[in-house]
């Protein structure tokens, strides 16, 4: 079983995502991280799906997924090199006395506070999703108060479209 990161571009209608994320289910799969936004054609979204299964599995679905009438276009991107990035917003437990150890950790993997309270702060990172789960481990030791993640976006590297 391999992760795939699937790139489909769907018409902007109501209801498209619910038919992609149902077809997901109804063969068992688990999506593991989605996103939805507006793509560079008028009237097309771009949904960005991370799962996992195996070659023969992830085609079958690719195949299924053409079958709904808004599907334009699917590519796994997993394929070929590819750009992948997840947002992570941070609500942090801190204690001016521990605000310099915790500024140690945002810095070394190049977040940045954006918000500060009388003893939270709010810390954006961005990156692969390797990244996002080291810096939460680093700042679990601190209070993790809340956290959102938007989930993995992707394309492929390049002039590969």
């Amino acid at each position: 079983m391999k992760r795939h990161t699937i790139s489909i571009l769907v018409n902007n209608q109501p209801g498209v995502l619910q038919r992609v994320a149902g077809l997901f289910g109804r063969r068992g799969f688990n999506i593991e991280s989605i996103t939805v936004g507006t793509s560079e054609e008028p009237g097309l979204s771009r949904m960005v799906i991370v799962t996992t299964g195996d070659e023969k599995t992830i085609e079958q679905v690719g195949k299924q997924l053409y079958k709904l009438i808004d599907v334009i276009k699917v590519v796994d991107l997993s394929l070929n090199p590819m750009v992948a990035r997840e947002l992570a917003l941070i609500k942090v437990h801190a204690e001016p006395a521990a605000r310099p150890e915790i500024l140690g950790v945002v810095e070394t993997f190049r977040a940045s506070v954006v918000d500060i309270g009388a003893s939270t702060m709010v810390v954006q990172a961005v990156g692969d999703t390797e990244k996002i789960d080291a810096i939460i481990e680093l700042l679990k030791p601190y209070g993790i108060r809340e956290l959102s993640r938007t989930g993995v976006t992707a394309m492929t590297r390049g002039s590969m479209k």
